[in-house]
């Protein structure tokens, strides 16, 4: 009997941590999006919003079709750390504009969300840095010392 080892199948991304904190992400911005709509806010909040919004939608559609994966001139981990640090401060600076002034509760509600959004952005972040370096998927690689070549 032949020893045939099962192939290793890849966890979708829907159900792996990543998709789970990117979709969380998705719903914390929509709804902090809606929130300052139904407010009538001031336009950067939702445009803002809007444009996160659309940004995180094409990056879990490119996670969902392994898009990532037949793209290979584009490193995709970098990009995506890169986005979710500039998706923070665009979110904290939201959220603190519409915090300060004394302004309608739902513009308050729309500013909490924001906030939850930040968090939600750094834990993200953070998740993609961590696999990035226990797992280096790029064109670098970690080698063993012991592995090194032997000159003759």
């Amino acid at each position: 009997m032949d020893n045939v080892q099962p192939k290793i199948k890849h966890r979708p991304f829907c159900f792996s941590v990543k998709g789970h904190v990117k979709m969380l992400r998705l719903a914390l911005t929509v709804t902090s999006m809606t929130f300052f709509i139904v407010a009538q806010a001031p336009e950067p909040y939702i445009v803002i919003t809007g444009f996160e919004v659309t940004v995180i939608l094409f990056f879990i559609l490119l996670y969902i079709l392994r898009l990532d994966r037949l793209m290979k001139w584009l490193f995709w981990p970098l990009l995506d750390i890169i986005n979710s640090l500039v998706t923070t401060v665009f979110m904290l600076i939201v959220s603190v504009l519409a915090l300060i002034p004394e302004t309608t509760t739902l513009t308050v509600g729309g500013g909490v969300f924001a906030l939850v959004t930040a968090v939600c952005c750094l834990a993200d972040g953070a998740l993609i840095y961590r696999k990035l370096l226990f797992n280096p998927s790029g064109p670098y690689q970690k080698k063993p010392v012991h592995e090194k070549k032997e000159v003759l």
